[in-house]
């Protein structure tokens, strides 16, 4: 595996957001601070990509992925370009290096959503400009900034919090437990035997987690993950490129459906939250979806402002400091 250099604790202009274990707590509260700043002045940043250039690589369709980082261009005065599947070939039609090099002599930063971590390690290799994970198979860090944004608007303070998650321990909540570890956020996932999230991001949330107070569970056992829980999450149980596991999953998921039932275990005032597309019916019912609990539309809109204060950063926007 490519090793990049060990990347500094503090923001820096020329930084890449490549997984959440690559931040400091401070440096994620820093994040964190400065998208709550824009989402309420978004004039903090009003044409500071004035001339400059995002390159978007997708490997996989993305609604929200793909609207907020155009969208957060266009409100800061830049440009996005959006590169299909087709237009690369990464890695086969060209080698992923050769990609990253060239945009970086035509760009200004890069985000990409791949199947593989890998892609995005080799992308920021060779990039001389800063690059983004939009999402691979082993994290989703933007998403994860976007979901501790609406955790933290709904509930003022974080730090001893508890935020439980049901279902595929995927990229999703690979990132979630790395970033509650970070904030000192108690995490507790419930899934079946052999889907938990990856050892090595347990073993480090947990490390992590003995110097923050974060307490990190994983058990097979819904209802213990979610009993007193200040936020409940779940996502999809089959992700993009596991299609031929589909029936099996679905077979072995139903215990772990985010339901009224199972709801009532957590805090009466707890949030429901799921970072779309959601299969109403599988991993969570119509009823909560879309009931008074539910914060989903809430953290749609967040993808916004948190990847607005990830790109500011990156084109040289110093956040006020906490």
């Amino acid at each position: 595996m490519i090793k990049l250099p060990e990347r500094p604790s503090h923001l820096r202009e020329d930084y890449h957001l490549l997984s959440i274990s690559d931040y400091s707590p401070e440096a994620l509260h820093t994040l964190l601070s400065a998208a709550a700043l824009l989402k309420r002045q978004p004039s903090q940043v009003a044409q500071l990509a004035c001339g400059k250039t995002l390159a978007m690589i997708f490997e996989k369709p993305s609604l929200r992925t793909r609207v907020t980082f155009e969208v957060a261009m266009v409100h800061m005065g830049g440009h996005a370009i959006y590169l299909q599947p087709s237009d690369i070939g990464l890695g086969k039609r060209e080698p992923v290096k050769d990609v990253a090099r060239n945009l970086s002599r035509w760009c200004q930063a890069i985000m990409a959503r791949t199947f593989s971590h890998q892609s995005i390690l080799e992308l920021a290799e060779y990039a001389t400009i800063p690059v983004i994970n939009g999402l691979s198979d082993r994290e989703h860090p933007c998403q994860a900034l976007a979901d501790f944004l609406t955790f933290s608007e709904h509930k003022a303070s974080l730090a001893g919090r508890k935020l439980a998650y049901v279902g595929d321990g995927n990229n999703v909540a690979n990132s979630l437990m790395l970033l509650a570890a970070k904030l000192g956020v108690h995490f507790s996932i419930a899934c079946p035997a052999g889907f938990a999230p990856m050892a090595e991001i347990i073993e480090e949330a947990r490390a992590v987690g003995a110097d923050t107070g974060a307490v990190i569970e994983v058990t097979a056992d819904p209802v213990a993950a979610v009993t007193r829980a200040d936020a409940v999450y779940t996502d999809v149980w089959t992700s993009m490129g596991q299609e031929e596991e589909a029936a099996e999953r679905k077979r072995l998921f139903p215990p772990y459906q985010l339901n009224a039932a199972l709801l009532k275990h957590a805090k009466r005032d707890a949030i429901v939250m799921h970072c779309l597309p959601a299969h109403r019916g599988e991993e969570i019912t119509e009823d909560v979806l879309e009931g008074p609990q539910s914060a989903v539309l809430d953290q749609a809109e967040n993808r916004l402002h948190a990847q607005k204060a990830v790109l500011a950063i990156a084109f040289g926007w110093t956040p006020p400091t906490r």
